[in-house]
């Protein structure tokens, strides 16, 4: 993602996440990442979120009247942290009377990985994958999408929409069929891959291209998405704008099995 042209207005945006077992700030400016900071709290995102984001802006000597912008993981994730994360965005946001950006946090973590795999796992110019986003979500399943990438033009574009899926289902199902000209040169499962290692090495069996990347969300990653939003004028109304949690709470589950007798 390059800097602005010369003449187009400077963007600075705060970006935060909470979807998982780590907590992410960032600040992002014109395509660039000024700070990041991931903390691992054991899912108490709510006692370091206010304590993390005054040490971002104090570091780098930004007030909060100075931002354009604030960004934030959507979800799905930790029905919690996600809820959290979302909160204390819409605080800040309607505080300092700032946009509000929402991101899918499976596509940041799917962004987050394609940024290290460029830089670590020396990927060629004209590369091309897939990005496949896990987060465990129990019981066989994950939460999980899929994005398709260009090391050669920088291209990022959806193609699965953000679900919560069975892990043995959905691997099997990113092998298309022999020949038909549609696998890019690596499809690259990242995020929490570890907890997943038996299912996804069966599936590497018979599909070669298949590779693993265990890495954390960076805020980073999301703010210079939040920021690509930001310019083409998209924006998210701070009082209707709620978090995607892709399925029930399991406490919500159970109080609604309980209700219908199931």
């Amino acid at each position: 993602m390059n800097t602005p042209m010369q003449g187009t207005p400077s963007v600075t945006l705060l970006a935060l996440d909470c979807s998982t077992a780590s907590m992410s700030v960032a600040i992002v400016r014109d395509g660039e990442v000024l700070d990041t900071m991931t903390t691992f709290t054991e899912r108490n995102h709510s006692v370091r979120i206010v304590s993390d984001i005054k040490l971002m802006l104090s570091r780098n000597g930004i007030r909060g009247e100075q931002l354009d912008g604030i960004a934030v993981g959507q979800g799905p994730g930790s029905y919690t942290g996600v809820r959290i994360g979302v909160t204390a965005a819409k605080t800040l946001a309607w505080a300092w009377s700032k946009p509000l950006i929402g991101v899918s946090s499976l596509e940041a973590l799917a962004y987050s990985a394609w940024r290290n795999i460029q830089a670590e796992a020396g990927i060629a110019s004209g590369q091309s994958a897939w990005l496949v986003p896990l987060m465990d979500a129990r019981r066989g399943q994950v939460y999980t999408s899929r994005y398709e990438a260009s090391a050669a033009d920088g291209s990022w574009q959806q193609v699965n929409r953000d679900g919560i899926r069975l892990i043995a289902d959905w691997t099997p199902r990113l092998q298309p069929l022999a020949g038909d000209g549609t696998v890019p040169e690596a499809v690259w499962l990242v995020g929490d891959v570890t907890s997943h290692e038996a299912v996804i090495a069966q599936a590497q069996a018979s599909f070669p291209r298949m590779r693993t990347f265990a890495c954390d969300l960076d805020a980073g990653a999301l703010g210079l998405l939040a920021e690509r939003k930001y310019r083409s004028g998209e924006r998210d109304d701070v009082h209707s704008f709620v978090p995607n949690y892709t399925q029930l709470a399991e406490a919500e589950a159970k109080l609604l099995s309980s209700s219908r007798g199931e």
